[in-house]
């Protein structure tokens, strides 16, 4: 089994004892992101619209890092803090994603790190 950290500054640093992601061989298996700024660290400010673009883009950043794009994703994991923004989390997620969708499973959470309101993982296959 080959293992591969991955690592970009286009998207924010880790904030813990984690990589932003890993690869096993085609497979690469994506931390969380939440809404920061990758220069800054600071959470974005803007609402929940804003904060799904920003998370969003710092993990098209992670897959390009990897050698992938978010078409290349299988599998997501959407965590809220509150499922009443589930509407306006689909519509966001449906500018960065095409049909054929991944498959995916969306929670409500209590707290997530920094404050945010939205956080994605996923799960890539490389081409």
């Amino acid at each position: 089994m080959s293992r591969q950290t991955i690592q970009t500054t286009a998207a924010p640093a880790a904030i813990g004892p984690y990589s932003q992601a890993i690869a096993v061989d085609r497979m690469v298996f994506l931390s969380g992101q939440i809404p920061l700024d990758p220069q800054t660290g600071q959470l974005i400010m803007g609402g929940i619209e804003a904060q799904v673009r920003q998370a969003f883009g710092n993990l098209q950043a992670v897959c390009e890092a990897a050698g992938g794009e978010l078409a290349d994703c299988v599998k997501l994991t959407l965590f809220l803090t509150d499922l009443n923004d589930f509407a306006v989390v689909n519509q966001t997620m449906q500018t960065f994603f095409q049909a054929p969708y991944p498959a995916r499973s969306t929670v409500q959470v209590s707290a997530l790190p920094k404050g945010a309101s939205f956080e994605v993982e996923a799960i890539m296959v490389r081409p």
